[in-house]
């Protein structure tokens, strides 16, 4: 079955969260204020969409902390440029009253922005802190400003010391942990903890995941924001899924197989049409009329969809 949208705004079962999300999962979400249904739906459905989100995130060593920083930016930032008068930004009351941020607030973020710090975050997680305390704290370096090898606990300088006072209120057996789970830390036999590397970041995907949200998430958000406008004035966007829940476990190796090669024959359909626009225009270096048009495709399974999720 597949499912697409047209100028009546239906984008398939994804545009009906009530499709793919049980009624039962954002009934009980708790509100400041009752929001109305539709409210309610879509909020639910990004809950859906939030979890990988934080999948990776947390994966990636950044906690809600950094996310909420970068959430707000992203909130102002659009409030600010979408809804200005007569081609100015909006201003600082209007994009308070729409984001629920405070005026302050609003002018610090929009402040970053004009600097281009856009993904500065101020407030460090607790694993970032405790690893930059440990690399740059005296108490916790040798003479030669390494970082020292910590027992976990015992009297004077250890990791339970280093994380009461720059870990906040995370127990210490627990941040080291998590430090171990990302390897940012290693544990010697006789117990003693050493710093592996100075980043709570997994080596050898960042790049890839960088360029796997630029050239995939990003498009395929903006395709569904570009279709859900009220006010556009260019018709909606192709935007197509096809599923079935009907596919044997024994048979999943050769749907994965088949689903490969027939979307690779797509891809190289488009690239070759691309390649041909490429061609005509490379006598022209810079041009206004030039825009960027993007064909992305994508192959999901799943085992086991959560509780709240249906398709």
């Amino acid at each position: 079955m597949v499912q697409t949208n047209y100028e009546t705004q239906y984008l398939g079962d994804f545009s009906h969260s009530d499709d793919f999300v049980g009624k039962a999962f954002y009934e009980p979400i708790p509100f400041v204020r009752m929001q109305d249904k539709t409210q309610r739906q879509i909020l639910a459905a990004f809950l859906v969409i939030l979890r990988p989100i934080a999948r990776i995130l947390l994966r990636f060593g950044i906690g809600f902390r950094e996310f909420s920083e970068i959430a707000k930016t992203a909130f102002v930032d659009v409030a600010s440029s979408d809804y200005g008068l007569r081609g100015r930004p909006t201003n600082i009351s209007r994009v308070a009253v729409m984001t629920g941020l405070t005026r302050k607030e609003v002018k610090r973020l929009r402040d970053k922005i004009d600097r281009g710090e856009e993904t500065v975050v101020i407030k460090a997680t607790p694993l970032s802190e405790v690893l930059h305390r440990w690399y740059s704290e005296t108490d916790y370096t040798d003479q030669h400003g390494k970082p020292k090898q910590l027992p976990f606990s015992g009297e004077g300088i250890s990791f339970s010391s280093l994380v009461r006072a720059f870990g906040g209120d995370i127990p210490p057996g627990a941040l080291r942990t998590e430090l171990k789970r990302v390897g940012a830390i290693c544990e010697r036999e006789d117990g003693t903890l050493e710093i592996a590397k100075r980043t709570v970041m997994p080596s050898g995907l960042d790049e890839r995941l960088v360029m796997a949200l630029v050239h995939s998430a990003y498009p395929l958000l903006s395709t569904l924001a570009h279709n859900m406008n009220p006010d556009r004035v260019s018709e909606s966007w192709p935007q197509l899924t096809a599923f079935t829940q009907s596919v044997r476990k024994s048979d999943m190796p050769r749907v994965r197989r088949i689903s490969s090669a027939r979307l690779g024959e797509v891809i190289e359909a488009f690239d070759d049409l691309f390649m041909a626009y490429e061609t005509l225009n490379e006598a022209e270096q810079k041009s206004d009329d030039k825009n960027l048009v993007a064909v992305g495709v994508f192959y999901f399974e799943a085992s086991e969809l959560p509780p709240d999720v249906s398709w």
